[in-house]
């Protein structure tokens, strides 16, 4: 399967020397990024510095500011990265499903599982809890949203060109789907009624309910009219 550009970051080739120009090792990137996990964790995003993240990342002032202009860039991209992964991999598990309702499953399953961790529950509280001073750095954070929109789209609109969906308006459908899918799971672990994340059973009790109300609505059955 070939990845969209949306999906993963293109890295500079090394030189011909075979090392990396400043700024540009992945290897280097991904331990100051992994490295400001741990500290955007431990401490949240206001309390946390430039200099913790150095500390625990163990690279020199110098290093991280040649990847990172700023803790807001770091953040993004930290957030970034973990989202191409999921993307990428939600991308993958629709690839592989001709089935409708099989296809909507494991995605729901894996949009759910996903949006109700821990660590995305984390991040969402704490970019909220800038939105204010930062807002730039909120609406880049969640337009992580829209490229599952535009996955479960593109999944519908492969499914209504063989027959198998019929649907008028496929950008609404896809957003009513992830509605449909996320339940009140999400906003119940967001403002904090639901400590842990739900059990599997529970998620697809949902997931299942979600994929029958979507197929009664634009489901074609083998006698409806093309």
């Amino acid at each position: 399967m070939t990845l969209k550009p949306e999906d993963t970051a293109v890295l500079s080739p090394p030189n011909p020397g075979g090392r990396f120009a400043a700024g540009e090792d992945p290897a280097k990137r991904q331990q100051i990024l992994d490295g400001a996990r741990r500290v955007f964790l431990k401490m949240g995003f206001d309390a946390a510095s430039m200099n913790d993240v150095t500390r625990e990342a163990g690279v020199s002032k110098g290093t991280l500011y040649v990847y990172f202009a700023n803790k807001e860039e770091l953040f993004h991209a930290m957030v970034e990265t973990e989202r191409a992964a999921f993307v990428a991999a939600i991308r993958m598990v629709l690839a592989e499903h001709d089935d409708i309702e099989a296809g909507l499953y494991e995605f729901g399953m894996a949009f759910v599982t996903h949006m109700t961790e821990d660590k995305v529950i984390d991040a969402m509280r704490t970019v909220l809890g800038v939105r204010d001073r930062m807002p730039l750095l909120c609406q880049r954070f969640f337009k992580g949203p829209q490229n599952l929109r535009t996955i479960m789209h593109d999944f519908l609109e492969k499914h209504v060109q063989a027959g198998t969906l019929k649907i008028d308006d496929i950008d609404l459908a896809a957003g009513q789907f992830l509605d449909l899918a996320s339940g009140s799971f999400f906003k119940l672990r967001l403002f904090g009624n639901m400590e842990g994340p739900p059990p599997r059973n529970e998620i697809e009790r949902v997931i299942r309910g979600a994929i029958h109300v979507f197929m009664a609505a634009y489901g074609v059955r083998k006698h409806d009219p093309a």
